[in-house]
């Protein structure tokens, strides 16, 4: 790997850790080049139009990760339910094994705290929740379920993992994550 990839994936990792952390308006450009060890130069190389496109590299890479834990588990599962289920449990295991070190609610400091300051930023924000929903809607059409009910169903999914992880960060406790994973079944079916 090279220097270059070094500092451009130290550079997009530092500045992720600290917008989920600390928020994108408290997260400066000298202390992401300070704590990625980049070189200050790196930072606008790899983006020149500065925060804002570092921002959306952030995000994308979030929204890919997310997407892909669930498709992973969509297509490990036998059933949406369960998929989601495994989903978000799996979450409230890795909240555990960190003491709730770097978890947050992507819509905590994306969707609340960044749509306010570009329109880029909000629309790439609206792009992520939608992508999530789609993996979970075309599972469940797959399974058999209208079009219509499998997209509201999925908007219900993501905004019940979204609003369980927020109570699960602010009372340092995975019970809302599970009894989230619990209430799966009934909203899916």
């Amino acid at each position: 790997m090279s220097n270059k990839h070094n500092a451009r994936e130290a550079i997009v990792d530092t500045a992720s850790r600290l917008f989920f952390t600390q928020g994108y308006h408290a997260t400066g450009l000298n202390q992401i080049i300070r704590d990625s060890e980049s070189p200050k130069g790196s930072l606008y190389y790899y983006f020149p139009d500065g925060k804002e496109e570092l921002a959306l590299t952030c995000i994308n890479r979030t929204s890919e990760e997310v997407a892909g834990s669930l498709r992973h588990y969509m297509e490990s599962e036998d059933t949406a339910a369960l998929a989601v289920q495994q989903f978000i449990l799996s979450i409230a295991e890795t909240a555990e094994t960190t003491s709730f070190e770097g978890l947050v609610p992507f819509s905590f400091w994306v969707a609340a705290e960044t749509s306010c300051v570009s329109d880029q930023l909000r629309s790439a924000c609206q792009c992520v929740f939608k992508d999530w929903q789609d993996v979970i809607a075309r599972r469940l059409i797959g399974d058999g379920m209208e079009e219509e009910a499998a997209e509201r169903k999925a908007i219900v999914v993501v905004s019940l993992f979204e609003g369980a992880l927020l109570l699960a960060l602010t009372s340092k406790s995975t019970h809302p994550l599970v009894v989230a994973a619990e209430s799966i079944p009934a909203i899916l079916a």
